[in-house]
């Protein structure tokens, strides 16, 4: 008994993913051209730069638009346990991404610490303002919407949005502050190496479990808890071993022994196998596809 892919649900979300992520690749488009147009006529150098961070946000933006298509494929000849790991490929290039936003922003802090900046003006302070606000609301609305959708992919690409919003606060505060007394503006350094953390840390936490995944590494303690839990609870199974199992992106593959009556027919070995795959597909989670071994129970 192996899951089905359903064209009709897979085709869904995928529509679902790619809508979500054109929103926003149009907000960063929008937020792009707002703080470099205006950066320029309000003086302000810094938010030129986040104007052009913004732009590098759609590098992500189209990763996740091109990717989605190829990763909610369903298994063939070539690729019999599908490819998820287009997903996983994808969500490391978005964690990389960020790595290179967090050392930019580093590195500009460092070399611009003693740059002599113009006094800029009020309207530089409101773009990066409304750049701040609208990247985070762009930020949790992703990650609500994946709440359902439940693509690692995408919620990296929510954590991208968050670290524009983030990179985007320093700018403003310089500005704000520059406008008060140009001698403030170490400030805008000093939080750029604080945000510049933040994101590392971020994509740190977005790399690691998909570097795992490429190692084959296996689903978590608790999960594997809950599959046994499940393997052993089912009608006719004495006792289980040798369970393995693979994380394909927020999916699981795994294949275990099980042991049953030995005096019992082949046929009601195989049902007792039967009611154990659609039990774990039920309750076990995101489970893709189970291979059970029947052993005779000693």
């Amino acid at each position: 008994m192996k899951r089905v892919f359903s064209l009709s649900a897979g085709g869904m979300k995928i529509s679902r993913i790619r809508r979500v992520t054109l929103v926003g690749i149009f907000v960063n488009i929008f937020l792009a051209l707002l703080k470099i147009i205006l950066g320029i006529f309000a003086n302000s150098q810094a938010l030129v730069a986040d104007g052009f961070h913004s732009l590098g946000d759609l590098f992500t933006d189209f990763a996740v638009i091109f990717g989605v298509k190829y990763w909610s494929m369903p298994a063939d000849e070539n690729h019999p346990y599908g490819h998820g790991k287009m997903e996983t490929f994808t969500t490391l290039f978005i964690g990389l991404v960020l790595i290179m936003i967090s050392f930019f922003i580093a590195y500009n802090a460092a070399v611009t610490i003693a740059a002599f900046r113009r006094k800029p003006g009020l309207a530089a302070f409101l773009a990066a303002a409304v750049s701040v606000v609208v990247k985070e609301f762009l930020y949790r609305w992703t990650l609500k919407k994946n709440s359902v959708l439940k693509s690692p992919a995408l919620a990296a690409n929510a954590w991208h949005h968050r670290s524009d919003a983030l990179s985007s606060l320093p700018v403003a505060a310089a500005i704000l502050a520059a406008s008060i007394n140009p001698a403030w503006q170490i400030l805008d350094n000093l939080g750029a190496f604080a945000v510049s953390i933040f994101i590392f840390y971020s994509a740190l936490k977005i790399i690691k479990p998909n570097l795992l995944e490429f190692t084959d590494a296996s689903a978590s303690k608790e999960e594997r808890e809950r599959i046994s839990e499940i393997l052993e609870s089912t009608e006719g199974v004495k006792s289980i071993h040798k369970l393995r199992t693979r994380k394909v992106s927020n999916g699981i593959f795994l294949d275990v022994h099980i042991q049953v009556n030995p005096e019992i027919s082949v046929r009601q070995g195989h049902d007792i196998s039967n009611r154990a795959k659609a039990s774990l597909f039920e309750k076990g989670g995101n489970i893709l596809d189970v291979i059970i071994h029947i052993e005779p129970y000693e």
